[in-house]
């Protein structure tokens, strides 16, 4: 089972896909961690990426995710996801993926924004990221708030994941 955490930067991703991961006795793959140098010197300048931009970093966290996949492995993944083409590339209409869409206010995805250290993405980004999004359809992904403290949402999360 492959696990996506999804949303907007600072909604969260890394820490509940670390939280969920550890929970779940898995690995955790960030997706930053996929970007391309090009993409991250854009993002580190203040620039959006493209939806061009975008494709072959999509693939690779595919291409990493589906592994486990092929082994019947379980993996958490975060991945900002905001298109739904982006989404068909990673493959979340299979049966074995299960999206998870992390939202909030734009002030509290602001705030978080800007208490990050050492993230090579400005908080300036997140109103691109925020026009940019793509809500999935209902039934599409879990849709969870994440307005309160990481451990109440991984008890949301927890609660609401379906039998694999």
């Amino acid at each position: 089972m492959i696990f996506i955490i999804m949303g907007v930067c600072g909604s969260g991703k890394s820490t509940l896909g670390q939280m969920l991961a550890k929970e779940l006795g898995t690995d955790f793959l960030e997706g930053d961690d996929f970007h391309s140098t090009a993409n991250q010197k854009k993002m580190a300048n203040g620039e959006s990426l493209s939806e061009g931009d975008r494709i072959p970093w999509l693939e690779d966290i595919r291409i990493a995710a589906d592994q486990y996949l092929s082994r019947g492995d379980r993996v958490v993944v975060s991945c900002s996801a905001l298109t739904k083409s982006g989404r068909q590339i990673l493959g979340v209409e299979r049966r074995r993926v299960q999206l998870i869409y992390l939202h909030a206010s734009e002030s509290i995805l602001t705030e978080r924004m800007r208490m990050r250290e050492n993230h090579f993405m400005p908080a300036s980004l997140l109103r691109s990221q925020l026009d940019t999004l793509e809500e999935p359809e209902p039934g599409e992904a879990l849709s969870i708030s994440v307005d309160q403290c990481p451990d109440h949402i991984l008890d949301q999360i927890l609660s609401r994941l379906g039998p694999e």
